[in-house]
């Protein structure tokens, strides 16, 4: 059983986080507070287990280990050292990548950066990279310590920016995307206003946005659509897909990646959201049923680095990247469609499957009942609440972007 019931919450959900079995409730507020105060400790404790990755230094010195003014500055000098080095000498990035565990990372990222970059550079240019969940940098800090200089470059989870940044969740929203073509359109669409946010507002430079295959419904108990969720307790993963849940009367539990499994095997969820074929790597189809194949979101995340470690490089590093990381891009992309469908016929025990492995799942196709209120959804409950979160501003982005290209109008707007 798990003892933790701390898991992370979106502001948007109740106050109130029931202890399994127990009748005993956690305050939202103490859980929050507690991971504030955890961050300085958790920057702290990176850069003291990963003195090799962090700014390509044998160590960052003691007084950059208190403040992000202090670790900005201290980016800074490595920047300043990088440039003055000699031209021809070799040069080597760390690089803290996607999700160890997944396809994505030990099929495409890993070998891009250890493997392709001294190649197409001629062993002039090489690279080290960990997962960052075995990095010891939690997902949901990364975009910060990128900001600040601690990780000079990186991949970030777009989920983990729904609490503090949800204006950069737009291309994903829960029911906005049911193929991968309208993920296409949405991500197009929003590029240019995301490239520039993050550069301006957290001194990331953007360099690909990768995308995992489509996160869709595992569920224990029998399921006929989307209705059926009323009153089931569903694992989630973003503030807006605890809306998608919500409108369906279902109820949201907010769990990370690595807690799916213990909060099914606990009760704790009934039901959970997450890829097709990673639900196969965690050993879904032998713990859960049905397999609704609606993609609910799909999982978005961006690479790029810090700005000053990004100008310190190279011109001809930075070149190639600019060259081969559309290229890496494009053959995520291309993945992740595949492994939808490879990951739904694995779960199913389909003929098709070849990769994963087999299950006996039921999979339950979207009805037109089904799709009728996915739209629904969006428009009155995920849209509207997304902006509500979002703040001043986002409207007008939201039209001059994502709503644009999709011809999806702001709530209540003519």
């Amino acid at each position: 059983m798990v003892k933790n019931r701390c898991y992370r919450e979106e502001p948007h959900l109740a106050a109130k986080v029931r202890e399994h079995r127990a009748g005993k409730t956690l305050d939202r507020r103490a859980c929050r507070n507690a991971s504030v105060r955890s961050f300085a400790r958790t920057a702290a404790r990176s850069v003291a287990l990963l003195p090799a990755l962090l700014l390509g230094l044998a160590g960052l010195p003691a007084a950059a280990q208190s403040t992000g003014v202090s670790l900005r500055s201290d980016a800074r000098a490595a920047a300043r050292e990088s440039a003055s080095r000699p031209t021809d000498a070799p040069y080597r990035l760390r690089i803290v990548g996607n999700l160890g565990a997944l396809s994505q990372y030990g099929r495409r990222e890993a070998p891009f950066w250890t493997q392709e970059l001294p190649r197409l550079s001629g062993g002039r240019f090489t690279a080290s990279i960990v997962p960052f969940d075995r990095a010891g940098v939690p997902g949901i800090e990364m975009l910060r310590l990128i900001e600040l200089g601690v990780v000079p470059m990186g991949t970030v989870l777009m989920s983990s920016l729904t609490a503090q940044y949800p204006q950069y969740t737009a291309p994903d929203l829960p029911g906005l995307n049911p193929t991968l073509a309208d993920l296409r359109a949405s991500v197009q669409a929003f590029r240019p206003y995301l490239q520039a946010a993050l550069r301006e507002n957290h001194h990331f430079e953007m360099l690909a946005v990768y995308v995992y295959p489509a996160q869709v419904l595992f569920c224990k108990n029998a399921l006929s659509g989307l209705s059926d969720l009323n009153g089931r307790r569903v694992r989630v993963s973003s503030a807006a897909q605890s809306d998608f849940v919500a409108g369906l009367g279902g109820i949201p539990v907010y769990t990370g990646f690595g807690q799916i499994v213990p909060s099914l095997q606990a009760g704790d969820s009934e039901c959970a959201i997450t890829g097709t074929m990673s639900g196969n790597t965690l050993g879904l189809h032998r713990m859960t049923r049905y397999l609704h194949t609606l993609p609910i979101t799909w999982g978005l995340s961006f690479f790029g680095a810090n700005d000053e470690a990004w100008a310190a490089m190279p011109a001809e590093l930075r070149e190639l990247l600019l060259r081969e990381l559309p290229k890496l891009e494009d053959a995520i992309w291309r993945d992740a469609e595949a492994e939808t469908a490879e990951g739904v016929a694995c779960n199913t025990g389909a003929a098709a499957c070849t990769q994963g492995d087999k299950g006996a799942m039921v999979a339950v196709p979207p009805s037109p009942a089904d799709e009728a209120r996915r739209l629904r959804l969006l428009r009155e409950a995920v849209l509207p609440n997304w902006l509500r979160r979002c703040g001043d501003g986002c409207t007008d982005v939201w039209r001059r972007t994502v709503g644009k290209a999709r011809g999806i109008a702001v709530p209540g707007s003519p």
